[in-house]
């Protein structure tokens, strides 16, 4: 589908058949990264060794850092969403190339204090031993490498602003597949263990992250970018982080909670800590149908606001409520039978396999609860009100869920447990405040300034 059907798709076309053929690509890439991650965890925990426990502990501090560069992807996607649905494509094409540059230059600041940082970091966590190597070891290439998940976000956001979600898909898969080949490679041939499958994600990432930021450049392209685009804007730069900075403290923040939240995780012993990393891989696989209705959400929200089409944009929101319930409530009842069995296909600990059990079953049993999450965070980076989501973001980790498990894990009778139930509830609580701030309305205010004749003439 060109640019232009996809565009009328969006704003004329039946809602349910545009969510669905713009989340089915993301769902899609999602499931092949999902696919990826389990692969990931399988070949790491035939090292031998608590390699596992290294990846989980640190992994909150490599989404610290990427946080900064999806806050402004998100910002560039609900820019160039809203620009396109006012039939401003100049400044649609602008405004990609500013995101490219901006986010660059941040991958390589970011990149250079986090590797030189990692061991002060994984110290200040409170890791010792094998799990205090594993962890440096793993974060120092993930930061050495930062430039590559930057530039592979800057390409989503692009495209993904456009209504294309098929290209991030094809470019993702790709990088995937080439990913679950070097992994066994680099880990058991060339012997490099924990670094190995960091470098082989960081490789991966970075040959196909290039060729996708070089590819939205040419006249074969649906959305005109080109080199003189790359030239700083102060004006347009200011924008993006000016819209992407609630939502990049945001990711921040939560970020910042779940390296917290490990530290409790690390107080109860690595098994409950191996349990958790390995119960969120097989979560993932559930959550996968949710996270793309809220990415395809987002564009859709910003081209119908950027329109004038605020009805059109609230149906989008609750047509998507509808899938994901539908979706996740058939997804959870099919797994929750197996989840002992699934758990074991990670671990032969015993005591593992008990704990990642009682976790995945409590999360599966709430999952609706995620998907409406999703929605919502969806609905407001989509609508460029990134406070909103931010909001919500660090209000279900900072306001709720640490402080629960802060309290409940000193209460008796639940001990590990209070970290399931916390989690639960904070998801509930994040979800009632997240539909008042939609029901409030504010978020349908557009953020970017057009003349209306632009879209009349776009519309004749």
């Amino acid at each position: 589908m060109d640019f232009q059907k996809k565009r009328e798709l969006i704003l004329n076309g039946n809602m349910k058949k545009v969510i669905l053929t713009l989340a089915l690509p993301v769902m899609l890439n999602n499931f092949i990264h999902t696919l990826y991650n389990l692969t990931d965890t399988f070949f790491i925990s035939k090292i031998g060794g608590n390699e596992v426990a290294g990846v989980q502990f640190v992994w909150p501090v490599v989404f610290l850092m990427l946080s900064f560069g999806i806050g402004m992807t998100t910002a560039t996607s609900a820019l160039i969403s809203q620009y396109i649905g006012a039939g401003d494509h100049k400044k649609a094409g602008n405004m990609a190339g500013q995101a490219i540059i901006l986010l660059l230059g941040m991958s390589l600041v970011f990149g250079t204090i986090g590797y030189f940082a990692a061991p002060y970091v994984v110290r200040w966590m409170g890791a010792t031993g094998t799990l205090y190597e594993n962890g440096v070891a793993y974060l120092s290439v993930m930061f050495a490498g930062l430039f590559s998940q930057f530039m592979m976000n800057a390409f989503n956001a692009i495209k993904q602003g456009q209504g294309d979600t098929m290209s991030p898909l094809i470019i993702g898969a790709l990088s995937v597949g080439l990913n679950i080949i070097l992994d066994p490679i680099f880990i058991f041939v060339l012997d490099l263990g924990i670094t190995g499958a960091a470098l082989a994600t960081v490789l991966s990432t970075a040959i196909f992250a290039i060729y996708g930021i070089v590819s939205v450049f040419g006249d074969q392209q649906s959305l005109a970018v080109s080199v003189a685009d790359l030239k700083p804007n102060k004006k347009a730069i200011g924008k993006i982080v000016e819209i992407g900075l609630p939502s990049s403290m945001g990711q921040a923040m939560a970020a910042f909670g779940f390296t917290v939240l490990n530290v409790f995780l690390v107080s109860f012993g690595e098994i409950v800590l191996t349990a958790f990393a390995i119960g969120n891989r097989i979560n993932s696989l559930i959550m996968m149908p949710a996270m793309g209705i809220g990415s395809a959400l987002a564009p859709v929200v910003g081209q119908n606001l950027g329109a004038d089409n605020i009805d059109r944009a609230k149906n989008a929101v609750w047509t998507s409520v509808k899938l994901s319930t539908i979706i996740l409530i058939i997804g959870a009842g099919i797994m929750l039978p197996f989840s002992r069995g699934i758990v074991a296909l990670f671990s032969t600990d015993p005591e593992v396999i008990a704990s990642g059990t009682e976790y995945l079953r409590v999360i599966l049993i709430s999952v609706p609860l995620m998907g409406y999450f999703q929605i919502f965070v969806g609905t407001f980076q989509g609508s460029g009100h990134t406070l909103y989501a931010m909001v919500l973001m660090m209000g279900r980790l900072w306001a709720l869920r640490i402080p629960m498990i802060m309290y409940l894990s000193n209460s008796s009778g639940f001990g590990p447990s209070s970290i399931w139930y916390a989690m639960v509830i904070s998801n509930f609580l994040t979800c009632i405040v997240g539909l008042g701030i939609y029901l409030s309305g504010k978020w349908q205010k557009k953020v970017i300034k057009t003349r209306r004749k632009k879209v009349q003439e776009v519309a004749a």
